[in-house]
């Protein structure tokens, strides 16, 4: 999605579409999908003409801001299986990705919701399942993952992690740090 085209924009067309994106996420994650284009420039501090230059619908404004947030899960994952200390790295793929989660506040679930074939999930999800299961595997290798630790038990920490909630966006953040501390100490040896 961040192709050729998106190299060649001008600094500050690239730095509005960034604000664009970022205004979706967190507008579609608070309020759902229903939320009108225009009122989404708004925020984002646009006309409407330059949200439709670069997002002609909702549907593509949606899906341009999911894969970049797939692409930061994405990432993260790739970052800790490159780290040469897979404990490290997998601890730092549990914080990170709750992170992600608590500044994304649900925009997953309501995109998948209101357009559920606008990306193929089952492939990058699968990859990413993969991936974590390969630093799993090389955690317990170091000793310090306990040996009963099972892929499951991440995704299901991803899962309560996700459903966190908190009045305010700091507090969502400082709740979902503690529980990534607190999943890592559960799962050390």
């Amino acid at each position: 999605m961040g192709g050729p085209l998106t190299r060649n924009l001008r600094s500050d067309a690239l730095d509005n579409r960034e604000r664009i994106l970022d205004t979706a996420r967190a507008v579609f994650a608070a309020e759902g999908m229903d939320v009108p284009m225009r009122e989404i420039a708004r925020r984002a501090g646009v006309g409407p003409a330059t949200l439709y230059r670069r997002f002609p619908t909702k549907q593509a404004l949606a899906t341009e801001a999911f894969a970049d947030q797939m692409n930061a899960c994405v990432a993260v994952v790739d970052e800790g299986l490159t780290d040469p200390d897979p404990w490290h790295g997998l601890c730092l793929v549990i914080e990170q990705l709750c992170v992600l989660q608590a500044q994304s506040r649900g925009f997953t679930a309501a995109f998948t919701s209101a357009f559920p074939h606008a990306v193929d999930l089952a492939a990058k999800r699968e990859a990413a399942l993969a991936s974590l299961a390969e630093l799993m595997r090389r955690a317990k290798g170091t000793g310090r993952l306990r040996p009963d630790v099972v892929l499951d038990d991440l995704v299901l920490m991803l899962m309560a992690n996700g459903g966190l909630y908190a009045t305010s966006a700091n507090a969502r953040l400082a709740a979902s740090r503690r529980f990534a501390a607190l999943t890592i100490e559960a799962f050390r040896t």
